[in-house]
């Protein structure tokens, strides 16, 4: 006679079968039917499981269709930004200490930029952006990163923060299209007066750009020729980390 399965074991082959339905929706939306035959459950357990992701963020349902939902996204993002921070880390010292300056390392976060960590400069007057900032993409360095290599949202705000801010589409449509054919991008006091820094993308193991490095100074020390200047530098330690992650540089020009 078969042994009654524990509430341990059932708890745990719940939680596998769940693990399973979320592999399935990382890879794109599926409706019940779908899942039920890539899953091999019937629609009754798989849908009691998607009940169960649903109501805690992990899934989301919209139109009969299911995909990752904003929980399963911030976990997935924790677990990105500390092996990207663990791998650009390094660089971004180095980095700092070949300039002097502040080196920030961020990733996009919908319509902004989301400034993830920081390595502040050796200098008496330096400049400090708290991890957790965001900022727009439109008027700094590394959001500029990001819209030459993802594309200019419709939507986006182009919001004038001073004077320098580029708020034509076509200007800095026409900027975004030098950003990704020089490999780096510069924000000219666009964000605020005196502030003034520059940018690379930092790749995936796919070519896909995964978060922005950046340098930052007073303006007064980093004047525009000296900011093109020191690109070569800033491209330098972004494609040692995008190399660190897997990229390979066939994929683009970057660091040819």
């Amino acid at each position: 006679m078969p042994r009654p399965r524990s509430k341990g074991a059932t708890g745990v082959r719940t939680l596998e079968r769940g693990l399973g339905v979320l592999r399935l929706l990382a890879e794109g939306e599926r409706t019940l039917s779908e899942l039920s035959k890539e899953a091999g459950l019937s629609k009754s357990t798989l849908y009691r499981l998607l009940t169960t992701l649903v109501r805690a963020g992990f899934a989301e349902e919209r139109g009969g269709r299911y995909r990752v939902g904003p929980v399963a996204f911030a976990v997935g993002q924790a677990y990105r930004t500390r092996s990207l921070s663990e791998a650009a880390r390094p660089w971004m010292l180095w980095l700092r200490d070949e300039t002097g300056e502040s080196v920030n390392l961020a990733v996009r976060s919908g319509l902004e930029a989301l400034y993830v960590d920081q390595v502040e400069g050796r200098q008496l007057v330096r400049l400090f952006t708290e991890p957790g900032t965001r900022a727009p993409l439109h008027a700094t360095g590394v959001g500029k990163v990001f819209l030459a290599y993802e594309g200019l949202p419709e939507d986006l705000p182009l919001e004038a923060y001073t004077p320098n801010t580029r708020t034509d589409p076509r200007v800095l449509a026409e900027e975004l299209a030098q950003v990704r054919a020089q490999g780096y991008a510069l924000d000219d006091e666009e964000k605020e007066l005196g502030v003034r820094c520059v940018a690379a993308p930092i790749f995936g193991p796919a070519g896909e750009v995964v978060a922005a490095l950046s340098l930052s100074a007073p303006a007064s020390r980093l004047p525009l020729e000296a900011a093109h200047a020191l690109s070569g530098k800033v491209r330098e330690a972004a494609l040692k980390v995008s190399l660190h992650l897997g990229y390979r540089p066939e994929y683009n020009d970057l660091g040819r």
